[in-house]
Formats: C-alpha cells, structure tokens, sequence
C-alpha cells in the first residue's frame, strides 16, 4: 500500500513535466512560426544613377542636365528643352579589353522647345548610343568610340 501512495504521486509529477515539455516545445515552434526571416536583400544599381550637368561650350550659363533614374528612366533638361525617354547602361565585362562601358538612351517624349544650344529638334522616338569614359567617380565622357576616341561631351556629377 506504501508504493502505490508513493508511486502515485510520483507517476502524477512525471506526466505534468512531460506535459509541461510539451507545452515548452510547441511555444517554441510556435515562435519560430511568428519570427520573421532574416532574408538581406541587395540592390545593384548602375553607378551613372544621378544627376549629371554638362556645361555647353558657346554658352556657359547654360547647363545641358541629365538625371538618369531608376527603372532605367532618364530625364534631360536643357534650357527650356525637356526630354524623357529610357536608358541602359552596360559596365565593361573586362576591363583588361580597354573597352568602355555602353550607354544606350531612347527618346519617348520631348517638348520641342529650344535647348542651350539655340537648336529646337524634335528627338521623339530617337535612339542614341554612346561610349562612356569615366574620368573619376564625378566626371564622365560621352565617346562615339568604345576605345574612347571622339569624345565630344563631358558630364559632371551634381548629385549621386
């Protein structure tokens, strides 16, 4: 009679710590369940992102302003010319090759007044590609060459 009081009691104590694990370790996968994942996230974005000026040579007080966006959206203001189209930048694959990386923009629309140059040219619709030569992290030019020859309009960066 003396072990089945003892053993009673005891056989109770051992079911509540088992139920109590148990309890234990749902909480845990539970809160598993509610933790967020750590999942980092990075973005690569083309280093011409920004807002570019280009002083125009005949005509200094007038800055030619390239804002190259994201989603690939370029915004070209010059004078009271204003032109949005789309870009693509591609960096050189090698740079051992000396070729510089490509700069493709098409015009989508454009409000055909006149720009720093005095001109006033629809380039709705124009595609335009051109070599570009970085001379540091804040001065690029635009080449017809992807040697880096004919170069003909250096940029400035004004914002990043």
């Amino acid at each position: 009679m003396k072990k089945t009081v003892f053993f009673a009691p005891l056989l109770l104590l051992m079911t509540s710590f088992s139920f109590a694990d148990q309890n234990v370790q749902a909480q845990a996968k539970g809160a598993d369940l509610q933790q967020p994942e750590n999942n980092i996230r990075i973005n690569m974005r083309p280093e011409i992102l920004g807002l570019w000026g280009m002083e125009i040579p005949n005509n200094k007080k007038c800055v030619e302003y390239y804002n190259f966006r994201g989603n690939n959206e370029v915004v070209v203001n010059s004078a009271k010319e204003w032109s949005v189209g789309l870009f693509e930048y591609q960096p050189s694959q090698d740079s051992s090759t000396g070729l510089l990386p490509t700069l493709v923009m098409q015009v989508n629309y454009e409000n055909n007044e006149k720009d720093c140059s005095g001109n006033q040219v629809d380039q709705a619709g124009d595609l335009s590609q051109y070599f570009v030569k970085w001379d540091n992290p804040n001065q690029i030019n635009f080449c017809a060459s992807e040697k880096g020859g004919q170069c003909f309009a250096k940029l400035n960066r004004i914002l990043p």
